[in-house]
């Protein structure tokens, strides 16, 4: 399960992401700019959030992702992101 949490800053938004399972859980916080946001063809930062943890969810062990970073440097770790992403 991904719980995600939005609070406005001077550059966009702060996300707080809680990924939990029957075992445990991670906490993770993630910038989101509102160019990203843009240009990732979202409106809603939880929802662009959420879904790219599912994303990384789907390549990774929530203890593997990071604990903090701007949601930018996805693309850096896996190419095929925004692409993903976008659709």
């Amino acid at each position: 399960m991904v719980t995600v949490s939005v609070k406005p800053d001077a550059a966009g938004w702060l996300c707080t992401v809680e990924v939990r399972d029957n075992r445990s859980a991670t906490l993770h916080l993630v910038r989101v700019s509102a160019d990203e946001l843009r240009r990732l063809g979202g409106t809603d930062p939880a929802d662009l959030v959420r879904r790219s943890f599912e994303f990384l969810l789907a390549k990774e062990a929530k203890e593997s992702i990071l604990r903090e970073f701007d949601i930018s440097a996805i693309k850096r770790y896996f190419p095929d992101y925004e692409a993903a992403i976008r659709s």
